[in-house]
């Protein structure tokens, strides 16, 4: 049997240059992700224990590109602001968890369980959103938490490559999932219902003021005890890219 005409057709149907326009943001994304991922950990092994801190900056890109944007349209909010502090409060919850994982596990470990956010969106979505998934999504779903399982068993029977406490990391880690998952099943939300650059900014706005609270609370001797240097200031500013 000839395999090439129907092989053609699928490509033709399926292969657009829309479909490989998401497919390179997405690897973008996935690139950035590893490097945010390497740049924790070497933070981490250069004795700078700061998770606040770590994405403060992120927030602040944000809120003050997007916060222009939204200047210049002068347009009222069309969510209630205590919506946005409460996001803002989630998802920098998850981002401290998960900076904070990279003092006791693995880069490998962290990474991996990362993932859990996916299996955590998935149940959100279908309870507060109705999102229906097939099969085969929930099979692959399940195949990947199995996996993540596997991760679990590994640092909880070995010594973690060398780390203080990896199930303690890796605890930390799926913590921070859960608040990841919260954020962004809530700014997919907003974004379909409202508008995108104002659920973008706002994170950054109330993002970096709960940091900046936050911050103030927790890391301010951490950050008095570090000895800045070249490498570390070019690391944070690689992880807040």
């Amino acid at each position: 049997m000839n395999w090439n005409a129907p092989i053609n057709s699928w490509w033709r149907s399926h292969v657009t240059l829309r479909t490989l326009y998401l497919l390179f943001l997405g690897q973008l994304v996935s690139f950035t992700l590893a490097l945010m991922s390497f740049t924790s950990s070497l933070i981490a092994d250069l004795g700078v224990d700061a998770p606040v801190t770590q994405s403060a900056f992120t927030y602040f890109s944000l809120a003050l590109v997007y916060g222009g944007v939204l200047l210049y349209r002068r347009q009222r909010l069309r969510v209630a602001w205590y919506w946005y502090l409460l996001l803002g409060f989630v998802d920098v919850q998850g981002n401290f968890l998960v900076n904070k994982a990279y003092q006791f596990s693995s880069i490998t470990s962290v990474t991996l369980l990362d993932c859990c956010t996916i299996a955590w969106a998935i149940v959100l979505t279908w309870l507060f959103l109705g999102t229906r998934y097939s099969l085969w999504q929930l099979l692959g779903a399940a195949l990947c938490v199995l996996g993540l399982g596997l991760v679990l068993l590994s640092d909880a029977g070995g010594d973690g490559g060398g780390d203080s406490r990896p199930l303690l990391g890796d605890v930390l880690v799926i913590g921070g999932t859960i608040f990841f998952a919260t954020s962004n099943v809530g700014e997919e939300f907003f974004v379909k219902k409202k508008d995108r650059v104002e659920v973008v900014c706002m994170i950054g706005v109330y993002g970096l003021l709960v940091s900046a609270v936050q911050l103030s609370i927790l890391e301010l001797k951490s950050l008095e005890s570090v000895e800045w240097s070249t490498n570390i200031v070019s690391n944070l500013l690689l992880n807040n890219l």
